[in-house]
């Protein structure tokens, strides 16, 4: 499979993985609006109060998970799963001496198409020391020495 075509298939898992937060962010917040209206059907006083209460706070919180899922999307929109670069950036597949590692959103470990992927954000600890290196550099992140053997 050229790097290219990976790149495109590991964008798309990435796409997915995002749309699945969405739809599950925007359920949360569908069944916690449902529950306030429940309550106010049948409760009354303070404890209505508080419920109603306690429901719009989940609602807030699946409101926060769909605002930070979205702006995974967005960071996903800024890839293209074409062309070459002679340095580590946003959306490169660096194939190391001991991981092959997709530089996009932080999903961490995921396996696809019988190898295991690393998907990591440019501004997570492994990003950040990977950033801007070249094919042929050294680093040593967490006590291993890792060599860039291919940027896609």
């Amino acid at each position: 499979m050229s790097p290219d075509s990976l790149k495109h298939q590991l964008l798309t898992e990435c796409y997915r993985y995002v749309e699945l937060r969405v739809a599950t962010a925007k359920q949360s917040m569908d069944n916690a609006q449902q529950a306030a209206n429940e309550e106010g059907k049948s409760s009354a006083g303070d404890k209505y109060e508080t419920g109603r209460a306690m429901m719009q706070i989940e609602r807030d919180k699946a409101a926060h998970q769909l605002n930070e899922a979205i702006k995974l999307k967005n960071v996903l929109d800024q890839i293209s799963s074409e062309g070459r670069v002679d340095k580590i950036v946003l959306g490169s597949l660096v194939i190391t001496s001991t991981k092959k590692i997709f530089i996009s959103i932080g999903i961490g470990k995921l396996n696809f198409a019988g190898e295991d992927f690393l998907v990591v954000a440019p501004s997570s600890p492994l990003g950040i020391a990977l950033m801007g290196l070249k094919k042929g550099d050294q680093i040593t992140f967490n006590k291993e020495a890792i060599t860039i053997v291919e940027i896609g």
